[in-house]
């Protein structure tokens, strides 16, 4: 290419940059210094220099099943080819269909009503508005109060920010949704630093949702929304026995308890989803994420069959529900969900997960020691290196990323201080220790 129009193109996209607003992302900095993927196979990215960047947080805690699966882009071509956009008001198609049973068919028994949505925050908000709907069906209208949990992150709509607990997230909106309680988080460095999975201790922390029916009333409360393991908060598994409280509690006050799975869903855990990794069922769970390895964007609401069935009353050609997405169940999205879940289940990736776990585990707590660091915690596959915060307020956790990139490891740093991890669930032993051997040296750098 001669060197004029090279400059030219150098231009056009310098300016197309500038008019890209970048969610969640530093953009000033950003700009300065772009981090641009132009493609993906595998476990690796590769970026527009021409480096391999190896995946080491599954895109943003979705692609599960590794990049470039032809599988799921066939499929996708092969129904858009066939049928682009079918609405879901009052209409459907084969896939939506087949899509929502075989949900339904891999759930904790008695989730088996499903509901489309297009990403993890719509689900949360359609999750919140089904509890709220599913009270007021019932005669009991009073109950409008929501809780959810400090340091939790539940999507971006307004109901997903009100019972979220990031301040971060939540400071610049205004007071968000009237009457909304955040339980405390779980993680406390003096009792449970470096635990392997589960900590020990922490399970008496559910007994703050008492406390909460005891100021509110708990005819007041119509749901409680807990991550199982909290992932943008800073990976905080929950203690042992913790989600197995907070279910007993819900059931003694009459209060629904939503999971949201949009991270931990489909094999993060080693178990289809963490309700049965916990062995705790929900009354409605959250997902989106890994639901179509991230390919198209695409979330679910299940819900038990009595929450639903609420619902079913009145004149049979009723609305029973006024919520809905224009894209709810979209033909791509759907193809892009089946065909991931026939790679799921063919190639046992969520065994394979569980099989994995225990190397993932050892590698990481193998930094134990390196500079800065103060805790390392783990949950199946999922991941945090917690570092020391610097006396002058910089973000240790981005430094190490940014330098683990530039080693060809893509990592998260999170506002937390935190370093988080979430690798596909195809890692190989050789890949995990890629993995820990490129952030000691960025830790050892950053030292």
């Amino acid at each position: 290419m001669p060197p004029t129009q090279m400059a030219s193109q150098a231009g056009l996209v310098e300016e197309n940059l500038q008019a890209y607003w970048m969610p969640f992302t530093p953009n000033r900095q950003f700009k300065a210094d772009p981090r641009i993927l132009v493609s993906a196979e595998g476990m690796y990215y590769r970026s527009a220099d021409g480096r391999k960047i190896l995946d080491g947080v599954a895109g943003l805690w979705c692609v599960n099943a590794g990049h470039g699966r032809r599988a799921i882009a066939e499929r996708m071509q092969a129904e858009m080819a066939r049928l682009d956009y079918a609405p879901s008001f009052n209409f459907t198609h084969p896939a939506a269909i087949e899509l929502a049973g075989r949900l339904a068919a891999m759930s904790p028994r008695g989730l088996n009503r499903v509901f489309f949505t297009n990403s993890g925050s719509e689900s949360v908000d359609t999750a919140l508005k089904i509890a709220l709907a599913y009270h007021r069906a019932r005669g009991h209208g009073e109950r409008q109060r929501l809780i959810g949990r400090e340091r939790a992150y539940h999507g971006v709509g307004f109901g997903g920010l009100s019972v979220g607990g990031l301040g971060n997230n939540r400071k610049a909106f205004g007071p968000l949704l009237a009457g909304a309680g955040h339980l405390p988080h779980t993680l406390d460095l003096e009792h449970n630093a470096f635990s392997r999975g589960s900590p020990a201790w922490g399970a008496h922390l559910a007994d703050a949702l008492e406390r909460l029916a005891t100021l509110h009333d708990a005819s007041t409360i119509a749901a409680v929304i807990v991550e199982p393991v909290a992932g943008a908060g800073g990976v905080l598994p929950p203690p042992q026995g913790y989600l197995r409280r907070l279910r007993e509690i819900c059931d003694r006050h009459g209060i629904l308890l939503i999971f949201d799975e949009v991270i931990t869903g489909f094999g993060r855990l080693g178990e289809a989803f963490a309700a049965d990794f916990f062995g705790v069922t929900p009354d409605i769970m959250t997902l989106a994420k890994g639901l179509t390895n991230a390919a198209v964007p695409m979330g679910a609401v299940l819900v038990r069959q009595e929450v639903h069935d609420a619902f079913m009353q009145g004149p049979p050609d009723s609305v029973e529900l006024f919520h809905g997405y224009t894209c709810s169940g979209h033909p791509l999205a759907c193809a892009a969900g089946l065909a991931t879940l026939d790679i799921y289940r063919d190639e046992q990736l969520f065994q394979r997960a569980a099989a994995t776990a225990p190397h993932f585990e050892q590698a990481l707590h193998s930094l134990r020691g390196e500079p800065h660091v103060v805790d390392i915690r783990n949950q199946g596959l999922l991941g945090a290196i917690e570092l020391e915060p610097a006396p002058d307020g910089r973000n240790r956790a981005a430094e190490v990323a940014m330098r683990c990139y530039r080693k060809g490891l893509m990592v998260r740093g999170l506002a937390t201080n935190v370093i988080a991890l979430s690798p596909p669930l195809i890692i190989e032993k050789s890949e995990i220790g890629e993995l820990r051997d490129t952030l000691a040296d960025a830790l050892r750098d950053l030292a």
